[in-house]
């Protein structure tokens, strides 16, 4: 089984990607409203918002994403209710990576030893999306 966060912006979905592929790298997949099938007469300006985006973020994951459509009666409701937790492979790239995506966001929890075992940090990035970066303290 494989698990992939799918993300949903209003209208700055390519940018959010731009951003994130600077951090975990991997080759940037976009398409356009314009280029898809069924969307040809959208409003101009939602053309280039994206039907999908995506970037490969480890061993067989993938991040996915699409921009909101409004005049298709599509409306983004940005909240907590969703948070991507990675666990990565050293405590030096918890830190690499809690440092890069909470750039210009808000933190919740800065990176510390946590009671139940975990070296952990939470934030809201600059695009409104939530994340955990989770490494087990037991682990080298």
């Amino acid at each position: 089984m494989k698990l992939n966060p799918y993300l949903n912006f209003d209208g700055n979905a390519e940018e959010a990607f731009r951003f994130y592929q600077s951090v975990f790298g991997g080759e940037l997949f976009v398409q356009r409203m314009r280029d898809t099938p069924g969307f040809e007469n959208v409003p101009e300006d939602e053309k280039d918002r994206a039907m999908h985006v995506s970037i490969p973020v480890g061993d067989g994951q993938t991040l996915m994403a699409s921009d909101c459509v409004p005049s298709a009666g599509h409306v983004l409701k940005v909240g907590n209710n969703n948070y991507i937790s990675i666990t990565p492979d050293s405590r030096e790239e918890a830190d690499r990576l809690f440092n890069e995506l909470s750039a210009g966001g808000t933190v919740e929890m800065p990176m510390e030893d946590q009671f139940w075992g975990e070296y952990f940090g939470s934030f809201e990035d600059k695009f409104g999306v939530y994340w955990m970066i989770n490494f087990p303290s037991n682990s080298k």
